[in-house]
């Protein structure tokens, strides 16, 4: 299996090493081309409207959808969120649009404001996760087909709509791997 990281800008090393610590090939995608080779796709935590702008430059504004239409399983976490949302709140539209997700940009504030907590996810079983949000975006609203895995303050942080994963936190900075592992349970069937 090999699961890319697109790495444009952004903490693409931090998912690279917990996919290696998995036994997982995890190649850094910068092109179309390489694109062509990987079974599942991690879009990692950065500034969002230079990943989308830089996506448009190297063509994977239209290879990412192509290849999740048919099938390939895609995960964003912080900034790739945003950018697999059909729109957001506080910015720049999406680029992607695959996800039938509202977000809101920065919604708990700037930088400084950045925090970690336990996080309930059932879906992964106990304890609580750890999750660290850094100008975290979260889910203002969300289709019938979009299945809430966490909430955080009333607020949607944690979602999958069926082989599209978000996270509004930075599951690759913490110690715990059973969100990557998750993802790569959707990759494998």
């Amino acid at each position: 299996m090999k699961v890319g990281v697109l790495a444009l800008q952004g903490d693409f090393l931090e998912h690279q090493r917990v996919l290696r610590s998995l036994g997982v090939d995890a190649p850094a995608i910068r092109t179309p081309r390489e694109l062509d080779d990987v079974d599942g796709l991690i879009i990692p935590g950065g500034e969002s409207t230079t990943i989308g702008k830089l996506m448009v430059r190297y063509g994977l504004d239209q290879a990412i959808p192509s290849r999740v239409r048919e099938g390939m399983p895609i995960y964003g976490t912080c900034a790739g969120m945003i950018l697999l949302a059909r729109a957001a709140e506080g910015g720049e539209p999406p680029l992607l649009r695959l996800m039938d997700i509202t977000v809101r940009r920065n919604a708990y504030g700037r930088q400084v404001n950045s925090f970690e907590v336990d996080l309930e996810v059932p879906a992964l079983g106990p304890p609580p996760l750890r999750a660290i949000f850094i100008r975290a975006p979260i889910i203002e609203e969300y289709g019938p087909r979009v299945k809430i895995l966490a909430v955080l303050n009333d607020h949607p942080v944690f979602a999958q709509e069926g082989n599209i994963l978000v996270s509004g936190f930075h599951p690759e900075l913490v110690p715990d791997d059973r969100v990557h592992r998750y993802f790569l349970e959707m990759v494998k069937s």
